[in-house]
């Protein structure tokens, strides 16, 4: 049996079991609970120089999972699965992490809240105050120096003074120098109290300096700081500029240069038969390239070395790094992509105009746009809101005070968000969950794969242009979408975490099952924003059983300094067939002014369990996602994989919006119905969330005043847990986190990692209007 030792407040240092991998099973390991950081070694030997590993528990799930065992998650990225040697330290131990976690979390609020204090502009009445009251008690210093200096040398002088008289008094014995020393030794006392008063004033003033300087020194250097960085950030950004507008020029050049060097130089015949022989091939095939899995071992789903699903962390420079290497392709990068020789139907067409498929129509265009259009439903839905009001704001003078933070930290105005909140965002992308029907009725699991990417890609059709930001969700708060009737499906979700802030969702088709757990991660770098998405999301099957998982890319907003805002979706993202091995392998192009290719391009491949391609993906993660069949295999003589395919069959296509939807946010015909009114939902549902419901009235001043009343009132909700949490330990009874309403945490079995799965209940909760166990959120 382990023993743990406690510390103080949430330190704690102990031996625990935790799992290493399949042959070695679990480990005995020891850790460390200290400053809301969990870390391991393989024994205590190694506390001085190696740390295993470490885990912040600010932003980290607790999961118990039996009597000993229990996870500890940061959202997908990292976990520890840990065993105890009994009921009772394992207890002792999610107490202790419990507490930790909940004193992180408050020391990263309090944190925040110093530097949303010492990022404002400090005011100059506040600055004179502060100045005043130093000079005001530099002056009472100077003034105790004073009177300590005179009253000193008044009492040195009255000691000299008795001196003598003590000396006469003792010599003569008469009575008259018995008198003059009392009054002299009376004088003393008086000069005494008076020099112990004015010492006592003088360490009083020196007190209240050394007070009001260390206060208002601590915020001045935090301010210092701050400036100090964003100097440094404003420096980098200028020297980036630069570095692009050096690049554009000798682009620039090159292109003028290729242009006047080549134009006079081709033969005329050689030129025609050139024409001639391409024009003839072009009526039949059509060539690209299709992004390849990675050669090097990685997991399930894809990351970079800094755990992000993107193939570059900093756009900021990754036009100018691709102009520069464009040249240049190494032999990794060339083994990284395949061509594909395509046949066509018909005359040559672009990538852009593809032709209708014959057969089962399954692909057609035709097929796609009935699959779409919503069946008959009993209740008519609005296909109008209230216009968006024009507020003119500058975005970059409340941005600027961000720059390099989480922006899920930072109270934003309601004047840069749409009404909607990120609950009904996640509702939206199944927008084209019918794609997911034609899935379900195939056969070959690899055409169901692709059929899957096309659903994963669709997700991101509207963000093209829809910059605005939705409601962060209130802990707690809930929303229900039941299409049942004329879409067939329906969707409930749940924030189930406030750190960090967690969604759960789960849809249901008639032959289909979707779940996620969203959270994300937001990083403002001055010239652009990221958001890094972390979650895992599940599709199951019910007929065949096929459970496929996938990660979302990273989405960048650009121009927020200035300029017009756009949205750019970019990175890799691998969905994983857990039941027969099969596998998709998509790739978002990253924007480039430099790059000759189609903008939002998508590629991707998909292979069987052998590795084997079976299906090639291409198309744009706005318009439109085609598929082909692999026919043959052949080898390049640089060792290119080249693959002849069959003709392209049409996946998904974007469906145009409503005609003036710039005037209503960029809402798609479905975003526009999700916010709309309904009798019976939950009184935690976001369409009663009251700031956003005013803001869709056009009345954003009251929003606002509304939204800080709710993020007032949850403040408080957490500090009353938070004393719960306190009594709870100061009594010695087991310390409980917020435990979600309608989802429960679970660890997922094909994952391995904790998941908040859905309990069931809540549609049977609705029919029996019984909303007893939901939280005052609004």
């Amino acid at each position: 049996m382990s023993e743990i030792k406690g510390l103080p407040a949430d330190s704690y240092k102990g031996w625990l079991y935790k799992w290493t991998n399949y042959i070695k099973g679990y480990q005995k390991r020891w850790f460390v609970l200290q400053n809301g950081l969990l870390s391991y070694y393989r024994n205590q030997a190694e506390m001085s120089h190696t740390c295993r590993g470490t885990i912040n528990l600010a932003s980290a799930y607790i999961h118990t999972e039996d009597s000993c065992t229990f996870v500890i998650s940061n959202g997908g990225t990292q976990s520890f699965h840990l065993k105890a040697s009994s009921e009772v330290e394992r207890q002792k131990w999610v107490t202790a992490l419990e507490l930790a976690k909940a004193r992180a979390i408050k020391l990263v609020e309090s944190d925040d809240d110093d530097i949303n204090n010492a990022s404002i502009e400090p005011d100059k009445n506040e600055l004179e105050v502060t100045l005043r009251s130093l000079s005001s008690k530099l002056e009472d210093l100077n003034t105790c120096n004073d009177l300590i200096v005179k009253h000193g040398a008044a009492l040195q002088k009255t000691l000299s003074d008795i001196e003598p008289l003590n000396n006469g008094s003792a010599g003569s014995g008469t009575g008259g120098g018995s008198t003059d020393l009392a009054t002299h030794v009376k004088t003393v006392n008086e000069r005494a109290t008076l020099f112990r008063i004015t010492t006592n004033a003088m360490i009083n003033a020196c007190a209240d300096y050394l007070d009001i300087s260390q206060n208002q020194g601590k915020r001045w250097q935090r301010m210092l700081q701050y400036e100090h960085e964003q100097r440094l950030r404003l420096e980098e950004m200028v020297e980036q500029i630069a570095k692009q507008h050096s690049s554009l020029e000798r682009q620039a050049k090159k292109s003028m240069l290729k242009v006047s060097l080549s134009t006079p130089t081709v033969p005329q015949n050689h030129n025609d038969s050139d024409e001639e022989f391409y024009d003839a091939v072009s009526e039949h095939t059509e060539e690209f390239q299709v992004a390849l899995p990675h050669t090097r071992p990685k997991s399930v789903h894809r990351r970079n070395d800094s755990g992000v699903s993107q193939v570059s962390i900093d756009s900021l420079g990754a036009n100018l790094g691709q102009a520069e290497s464009e040249s240049s392709e190494s032999e990794s990068d060339e083994q990284d992509v395949a061509r594909v020789i395509s046949a066509r139907n018909g005359s040559a067409k672009s990538s852009k105009s593809l032709t209708k498929v014959k057969g089962d129509g399954s692909g057609s265009q035709d097929s796609l746009n009935t699959s779409l259009v919503p069946k008959p439903s009993r209740r008519s839905r609005r296909t109008k809101i209230p216009e968006k009001p024009s507020y003119s704001i500058n975005l970059w003078s409340i941005m600027k005070n961000c720059i390099g933070r989480d922006l899920t930290k930072i109270p934003m105005p309601v004047n840069f968000s749409e009404p909607l909140s990120m609950l009904q965002r996640l509702t939206e992308e199944l927008e084209y969950a019918s794609i997911l029907d034609r899935a379900a009725k195939c056969e070959d699991a690899c055409e169901q794969l692709a059929y899957v990417a096309a659903f994963t890609l669709s997700a991101y059709a509207t963000t093209t242009i829809r910059t605005g930001k939705p409601f962060n969700p209130m802990l707690g708060e809930t929303y229900e979408c039941d299409r049942t009737e004329d879409l067939g499906w329906r969707s409930f979700s749940e924030q189930v975490s406030h750190h960090p802030p967690t969604a759960a969702t789960y849809a249901e088709g008639k032959d289909w099952t979707l779940w996620q757990e969203f959270t994300m991660s937001s990083k403002f770098r001055g010239k652009y924003l990221q958001i890094i998405p972390k979650g895992i999301a599940h599709l199951e099957f019910k007929k065949s059983g096929n459970h496929y998982t996938w990660r979302k890319v990273t989405t960048t907003v650009h121009n927020i300094i200035v300029g017009r805002l756009w949205v750019d979706n970019h990175g890799e993202m691998d969905i994983t067939n857990h039941k027969t091995g099969d596998k998709c392998h998509l790739k978002y192009s990253q924007y480039s002014y430099f790059s000759r290719e189609t903008p939002r391009k998508v590629t991707g491949i998909v292979s069987d369990l052998t590795g084997e391609a079976r299906w090639v993906l291409t198309g744009t993660w706005d318009e439109r996602l085609e598929c082909a069949k692999i026919l043959r295999t052949k080898s390049t003589s640089k060792g290119t994989p080249l693959f002849e395919s069959g003709p392209h069959k049409l996946l998904w296509k974007f469906i145009k919006p409503p005609p003036e939807n710039e005037k209503i946010f960029w809402f798609s015909h479905l975003a526009m119905q999700l916010n709309e009114p309904e009798e019976g939902v939950a009184p935690t549902d976001s369409r009663l969330r009251p700031d956003q419901r005013v803001m869709e009235e056009q009345d954003w001043d009251g929003a606002n005043k509304e939204k800080v009343r709710l993020e007032e009132k949850q403040r408080a909700a957490r500090k009353k847990r938070e004393m719960e949490m306190d009594r709870a330990q100061t009594e010695g009874k087991p310390v409980i986190g917020y435990e979600p309403v309608w989802f429960k945490k679970q660890r997922n079995p094909v994952t391995g990692n904790p998941i908040h799965i859905y309990t069931g209940e809540y549609w049977q909760a609705k029919q029996n209007q019984e909303w007893s166990k939901c939280p005052d959120v609004f």
